[in-house]
């Protein structure tokens, strides 16, 4: 019997001129070189981004915080391929603490993905105000249960105004890679899915846009 496999797609596709994080700079997308007929009926196009790396869906590596940490090109593909993952729901929860992500024999070497829905925002001046974020002590306990990779619908996995991003310093300095901005979470069973999300190998990166897809069967 034939396996059917289904794919939901988790990240928000880059567009010209879009904003993904006040401040930064949105990416320009444009021709390069114009389609032009090489013989009949046969013509390419090659196309131009310009963009900084934390743009639309991206994941972060160790070196995005610390400068002797794996650049986006190192990152171990055990962490971005085909991954076990599992949904933790956390719709509408401001501040995610440790009692939100559930048992850690449930997480133990799993792409953790925590549902909060903000990613309904998206693409208004509303995404980028007062989302929701884990604590310091959430990022222990993601080290602690030895999570492969963990993943959030929202703005960022810190508290904006916490100068000292304690998340980011707990889950990068320990291997952990992060990803922001991702969407279409809902449509994720809790359990029994795997994730994939890569980046392109490009060397001294801290973060790179991703398609992030979850496969489901």
């Amino acid at each position: 019997m034939e396996v059917v496999r289904r794919f939901v797609d988790l990240s928000h596709a880059v567009e010209h001129g879009m904003t993904t994080y006040p401040g930064l700079p949105a990416p320009t997308v444009s021709t390069y070189h114009e389609r032009a007929e090489l013989s009949p009926g046969v013509s390419f196009h090659i196309g131009r981004v310009d963009l900084v790396a934390n743009t639309g869906t991206y994941v972060d590596a160790p070196f995005h915080y610390d400068p002797g940490g794996a650049d986006v090109a190192e990152l171990p593909l055990a962490r971005l391929v085909d991954v076990p993952a599992l949904r933790v729901s956390a719709y509408g929860v401001p501040v995610l603490g440790p009692d939100v992500l559930g048992e850690p024999d449930r997480l133990w070497g799993k792409a953790v993905l925590v549902h909060t829905g903000w990613s309904r925002h998206w693409g208004t001046e509303r995404y980028h105000h007062g989302g929701p974020y884990l604590t310091a002590e959430s990022a222990r306990f993601l080290v602690d249960a030895n999570v492969a990779i963990v993943g959030v619908d929202a703005l960022n996995v810190d508290d904006v105004d916490d100068p000292t991003r304690p998340v980011h310093d707990t889950l990068l300095r320990n291997g952990i890679p992060i990803i922001e901005h991702l969407t279409n979470l809902a449509a994720l069973p809790d359990d029994g899915f795997r994730l994939t999300a890569l980046p392109a190998p490009v060397r001294g990166m801290g973060s790179f846009p991703v398609r992030a897809v979850a496969v489901l069967q």
